[in-house]
């Protein structure tokens, strides 16, 4: 019913800058909370960030400072700015919303996009 598609993620150098996004479509009557989460190998995945629909977001202590979540609600698309990287942040980064359905509210995931940082 909601399909996530992110783009834009890649290889670069430690203290580079990547810019996520992620655009959902489908059949839904709203998208509610949006964010992003990374998987890395051998870790469990986590919370990167998150924003609500009217805009207040929420971030992982250890990228506070250098990554900015944003959405724009009339094209159902957020975007994860990434600043200052360093090899820790390599994971696959997967985009999550919360969308209001027929008869129900579910979460989403996309397919993920690998997000490489070389030291």
């Amino acid at each position: 019913q909601v399909q996530l598609v992110e783009s834009g993620g890649g290889l670069v150098q430690a203290g580079g800058s990547l810019r996520l996004s992620c655009a959902a479509s489908g059949s839904f009557l709203r998208i509610n909370a949006m964010g992003w989460y990374r998987q890395a190998p051998g870790k469990q995945r986590e919370l990167v960030a998150s924003i609500s629909r009217g805009g207040s977001t929420n971030y992982a202590d250890s990228v506070k400072g250098r990554f900015t979540i944003s959405r724009d609600n009339a094209k159902n698309t957020e975007y994860l700015q990434m600043n200052s990287l360093k090899p820790d942040d390599t994971a696959v980064y997967l985009c999550w919303s919360n969308a209001d359905v027929p008869f129900t509210t579910r979460d989403y995931w996309g397919q993920g996009t690998q997000v490489t940082v070389s030291s």
